[in-house]
């Protein structure tokens, strides 16, 4: 456990370095942060979940902002989003206190969040920014009841890790067709919105529990902040970075973080 003041500047930088090397690829810095949390700022359980929602409280409204002054809002995707990963995450939240209130088998939940992000990133192909021109390539969108159990079930998950969703939710929505200008916003959007009511659940949810429940708000603050600064940076970089290359070396490290809290969970 770091000293008092240190760990907010600690957060800060490794908050903007994670959010750097993660906004290129399109995924959430978030995901990432919560090991970091734990291994390196010793933030105890559950308490991390909260705090790792209020990064996406702080950081991700830049990005929302940028994304409406394009005009990209995300319409009608970004609504069917919000309405199933609403319910989900306070659902996860309450799960998360109430079942999941231990760091052994909370191992194994990021485990198994991590890893099949992190496959994901390393083995898939990048999408051709053409992709819905070629001859041949037939979308298959997601029906809007299908996308709103899924997106329910990944809210819950969200809940339960601390993530807003977006990270799960975007590759899906690209994969299936929607075109990334489209997907990125209505996935952030629901990121920020259920990051939000996760950060109200927990909170009230400390006032009934004698355990470590609600959100560390100067950590939670500064890991924003960091997020915000790097994310701005990242998306800059994008251009000048391979994509491939991006995407293998944060697919590695994604994984390679999985395999050890797998091997945490289980021993």
């Amino acid at each position: 456990m770091l000293g008092a003041g240190w760990t907010e500047a600690v957060a800060f930088a490794a908050a903007c370095a994670i959010a750097v090397a993660a906004t290129p690829a399109g995924v959430s810095g978030a995901v990432l942060l919560l090991p970091f949390q734990v291994s390196v700022l010793g933030t105890p359980s559950p308490a991390v979940t909260p705090t790792n929602l209020l990064y996406n409280v702080v950081a991700t409204p830049g990005a929302l902002v940028r994304y409406w002054r394009q005009g990209q809002t995300g319409g009608r995707l970004a609504v069917l989003l919000i309405a199933g990963t609403l319910p989900g995450v306070i659902a996860g939240s309450v799960i998360r206190v109430e079942l999941l209130p231990g760091p052994h088998v909370f191992d194994l939940v990021v485990s198994i969040v991590l890893a099949p992000l992190g496959c994901w990133l390393a083995l898939a192909r990048p999408p051709s920014p053409r992709t819905g021109d070629e001859p041949g390539r037939r979308a298959r969108v997601i029906a809007s009841p299908v996308l709103a159990v899924l997106a329910a079930v990944v809210g819950c998950a969200g809940g339960i890790y601390g993530i807003g969703g977006g990270s799960i939710l975007a590759p899906v929505l690209i994969g299936s067709g929607r075109p990334p200008a489209e997907a990125a916003p209505a996935a952030l959007a629901s990121t920020f919105v259920t990051s939000v009511a996760g950060v109200i659940t927990f909170t009230i949810l400390s006032a009934h529990q004698h355990g470590t429940v609600a959100p560390g708000w100067p950590a939670g603050i500064a890991l924003g902040l960091g997020g915000l600064a790097g994310g701005y940076t990242g998306a800059r970089l994008q251009a000048r970075l391979p994509d491939t290359l991006i995407r293998r070396v944060l697919g590695v490290l994604v994984a390679a973080i999985a395999i050890r809290y797998l091997w945490s969970g289980l021993s």
